[in-house]
């Protein structure tokens, strides 16, 4: 038995321990983590999962960004511990957030991932919308969370706009 819970800062050691396990060296220094930088997280949508005895399984978390004016949220990084994969735990991480994100008001998700895994949660290359160099824009995926949210969005993802105030 799982546990889904949004990540607190308690979290937050393990949960890039985690990251740091499942990912290469360096991944911070993606184009994706670029536009992460100084953002806050969409706290209502990162979530954890823990197994009955509370051990990290598998986590998720997403960001603003933008893609010419218009908000996106940026999925990512996913993550399931090498010992609980093969589970369909990232799957479930995916499709509860994805709701979740729905029932929020987000009209549109983009990552950059392996289109034939994303491909069953109706993840579709996105065309015309560019992710910092350097990125295969094969791997450059969007999901439209309202009917025909995509259309007419296309240029650069950039970070969100910080309100100061």
């Amino acid at each position: 038995m799982y546990r889904l819970e949004e990540e607190t800062e308690a979290d937050w050691w393990e949960v890039e321990a985690l990251y740091d396990l499942c990912f290469a060296p360096g991944r911070t220094a993606l184009s994706s983590y670029r536009l992460r930088d100084g953002v806050p997280m969409v706290k209502d949508l990162c979530h954890v999962l823990r197994d009955g005895e509370g051990i990290l399984a598998a986590v998720i978390r997403y960001w603003p960004a933008e893609v010419a004016g218009r908000r996106i949220l940026l999925l990512g990084p996913v993550a399931v511990h090498p010992t609980r994969q093969g589970e369909g735990l990232g799957g479930l991480l995916i499709r509860e957030s994805l709701a979740e994100a729905r029932r929020l008001g987000w009209e549109r998700v983009l990552l950059v991932g392996d289109a034939p895994y994303y491909r069953r949660f109706g993840f579709r290359k996105l065309e015309g919308v560019e992710m910092p160099p350097p990125t295969n824009p094969d791997r450059v995926l969007g999901l439209a969370l309202k009917p025909g949210a995509w259309e007419g969005v296309a240029g650069p993802v950039t970070k969100a706009r910080i309100d100061e105030g």
